[in-house]
C-alpha cells in the first residue's frame, strides 16, 4: 500500500536530494579549469544574473564555488570584498591571475570544497553567491544552514532550471547513457521551506543561444561530460553536433535554438 502523507512538509526532500545524487561522478575540476579560464561565455547568464543581485560598495561577499572568477571578478568592482571559495586549486590559481590582470586588490581566495564550509571559519559577510554551484552538492541542507548563517544581508543562488541540459539529454538518449539526474529546483525550494527559510524564485529570462565556431568548439565547450564518453562516443558527438547545428549565414556562426541555458534564481533576505 503506498504511503499517505497528511502534511506535505513531512516530506524528507533531503533524502530525495540525496538519492538523486547516488550515481553522480564528480568532476575534475582542475583538468576543466583551463577550458572555463579561455571560454568567452556567449550567453546572456551574467546580465540576468546581476541584475538581479543586490549589492552596495560598502558589502563584503562570498562567492561559493567562484571557479575561475568569471562572477568574482565583475562583483569585485561592485563592493568593498569578496572571499572567493573554490575546491580546485588551479581554477582559484586563475581567478587571482584575472583578478591581477584587471588589477583587483579586493579579493581573498579560500580553498576548501563547498561541502566543508563552516561559520566558525568564514565568519560573518553581507551577501552570499553561490552562482551554479550548489546543484550536485551533498549533504545540501548542512551547507545550506553555513550559508544561511554567514549571510547577514542576502543569500542568492542559482541552480538548473527545468530545460536545462536539453542538448545534452537528447544526445545521451541517442547513445543509451544515462544523464547526470541532477534533482529539480523544487527539491530545492521545499529542503530550504522545510527549514524556515522562505525564499523568492526568479526563473531567469534568457534569450540568447549558444554559438560555436566549429564543430570542435561545440564538443569542447564544458556543457558536454567529455571525461565519461569514450573515443567513439566522442566521435558520434561531432556527428550529432553537426546534424543539429546550423549555420547563421550573416554570422557565420552554428547554432541550435534549443541549445540556451536555463537557470532559476532562488534568494531570501535576512531579517
Amino acid at each position: 500500500m503506498k504511503q499517505c502523507i497528511e502534511n506535505p512538509n513531512d516530506v524528507d526532500w533531503v533524502s530525495f536530494w540525496t538519492e538523486r545524487l547516488a550515481t553522480k561522478v564528480d568532476k575534475d575540476w582542475d583538468k576543466a579549469a583551463p577550458g572555463f579560464f579561455k571560454r568567452t561565455h556567449k550567453e546572456d547568464y551574467d546580465d540576468a544574473l546581476f541584475d538581479m543581485l543586490i549589492l552596495d560598495e560598502h558589502d563584503t561577499v562570498l562567492d561559493v564555488g567562484c571557479g575561475e572568477g568569471s562572477v568574482t571578478i565583475p562583483i569585485a568592482k561592485k563592493v568593498k570584498q569578496v572571499i572567493g571559495l573554490d575546491s580546485s586549486p588551479k581554477m582559484l590559481e586563475y581567478l587571482e591571475k584575472r583578478a591581477v590582470e584587471n588589477d583587483i586588490s579586493n579579493i581573498e581566495t579560500i580553498l576548501k570544497p563547498i561541502e566543508n564550509i563552516k561559520y566558525d571559519e568564514i565568519g560573518d559577510v553581507d551577501v552570499v553567491v553561490c552562482s551554479r554551484s550548489l546543484n550536485g552538492i551533498i549533504p545540501i541542507d548542512e551547507v545550506l544552514s553555513e550559508l544561511n548563517k554567514i549571510a547577514n544581508k542576502y543569500v542568492f543562488i542559482t541552480i538548473f532550471g527545468p530545460e536545462n541540459k536539453k542538448i545534452e539529454k537528447d544526445f545521451d538518449k541517442r547513445i543509451g547513457k544515462q544523464t547526470e539526474n541532477f534533482p529539480d529546483y523544487n527539491y530545492f525550494f521545499n529542503i530550504l521551506y522545510n527549514m524556515g527559510i522562505y525564499a523568492n524564485v526568479q526563473r531567469f529570462d534568457l534569450n540568447n543561444y549558444r554559438e560555436y565556431d566549429s564543430i570542435d568548439e561545440a564538443v569542447d565547450n564544458g556543457k558536454f561530460r567529455l571525461d565519461l564518453y569514450t573515443e567513439s562516443e566522442k566521435e558520434e558527438l561531432k556527428k550529432y553536433l553537426s546534424e543539429i547545428l546550423t549555420k547563421d549565414e550573416e554570422t557565420g556562426k552554428l547554432f541550435n535554438v534549443k541549445d540556451k541555458a536555463d537557470w532559476i534564481m532562488v534568494w531570501w533576505k535576512q531579517y
